[in-house]
């Protein structure tokens, strides 16, 4: 049957029906198929049809095989429409990927409601939010949603919740390209004064409008986004981004995670 993936879904479909239609029977060949699907590799197929009637395999019975074939075909193309590939660094022949400045850039420059973003640190990111406050600017009410690792200064004898306020004054004055300001949440653990109940925020991911999630190695830095060698998967689907915004939103009610006011 592997034969079979040499024609495409819609070959397969238009074979079949003329199978089940009664139009097409054996003994077949590349010339009779050529009626139904002309200019295509079809010597494949034909071998296949042949196997099978040679065996005894009714014309009705094998546009049934060709039918499920092109079902498998549909479910795996909605399958790879869905995740995509997405890399930071040297791209390899025949790549399938997308770049990851170029997706997020894409993220926040078509978000409508909200943009939930984490990453465990974030370095010369004024030209990778660029995109984000343009948009925020453009649709008032976009919830941007911001969780970011704070790291511990030096000693134990410090207030966390003036170590987050004062690390997050310098994110946006380094790092925030415009006047409106995201939301943003740290992790307490992060700030924890025994370092064995330390834990930090690592997650490296968007989503956008509960409909579209990044999943990626790539923090929000230049290098991350552009130079280094990062992969991630960009997932069209609606559940999973869903799930994973409900991730964070849950630690927000519990108190796990803690907004900031700068």
């Amino acid at each position: 049957m592997t034969v079979l993936g040499g024609a495409s879904r819609a070959a397969l479909e238009t074979i079949a029906r003329a199978l089940a239609d009664g139009r097409l029977s054996g003994p077949y060949s590349v010339g009779g198929l050529a009626r139904y699907v002309p200019k295509v590799d079809l010597s494949g197929l034909v071998a296949e049809l042949s196997r099978l009637e040679g065996v005894g395999v009714p014309p009705e019975h094998i546009a049934e095989v060709l039918f499920a074939a092109s079902a498998e075909r549909k479910r795996k193309e909605a399958a790879t429409d869905r995740v995509e590939l997405v890399w930071t660094g040297p791209e390899t022949p025949g790549s399938q990927s997308r770049d990851t400045s170029v997706v997020v850039r894409e993220l926040f420059s078509t978000a409508a409601r909200t943009v939930l973003i984490s990453s465990y640190t974030v370095y010369l990111g004024k030209e990778v939010f660029e995109p984000l406050a343009a948009r925020m600017e453009e649709i008032g009410d976009l919830r941007v949603l911001l969780f970011l690792n704070v790291p511990p200064p030096p000693g134990t004898d410090f207030d966390p919740d003036a170590v987050a306020r004062d690390h997050f004054r310098e994110f946006l004055k380094k790092n925030w390209p415009a006047k409106r300001e995201p939301e943003l949440y740290y992790d307490r653990r992060a700030l924890a004064k025994k370092g064995e109940a330390r834990g930090v925020i690592h997650a490296k991911c968007i989503v956008v409008d509960g409909q579209t999630a990044l999943v990626t190695s790539a923090n929000f830095t230049e290098a991350a986004h552009v130079r280094n060698i990062e992969a991630g998967a960009l997932v069209r689907d609606p559940a999973f981004a869903a799930s994973l915004e409900q991730q964070f939103s849950s630690l927000v009610a519990t108190g796990a995670l803690t907004r900031v006011f700068p």
